[in-house]
């Protein structure tokens, strides 16, 4: 039982790309409920929206590869 380096070096780009969109989202998400009276609140409240989703998915989807290339499927 191996370790498939290439799924492997995958999975921990993904999972090192959804680190830092961990912490914007959830910043960018709180600074759009502070500035309620912008005009760009909807906008900056989807974008802080969408980084959280990002990185929701780049977690999972690393998580994933690492496990595929841990077990072998």
């Amino acid at each position: 039982m191996s370790t498939n380096k290439e799924l492997l070096s995958k999975g921990i780009k993904k999972l090192a790309w959804a680190l830092p969109l961990l912490f914007i989202g959830p910043s960018v998400i709180y600074n759009a409920f502070i500035n309620k009276e912008n005009v760009w609140h909807y906008l900056v409240l989807g974008i802080g929206i969408a980084v959280c989703l990002g990185a929701v998915y780049l977690a999972f989807a690393g998580l994933r590869l690492l496990m595929r290339s841990l077990f072998n499927d």
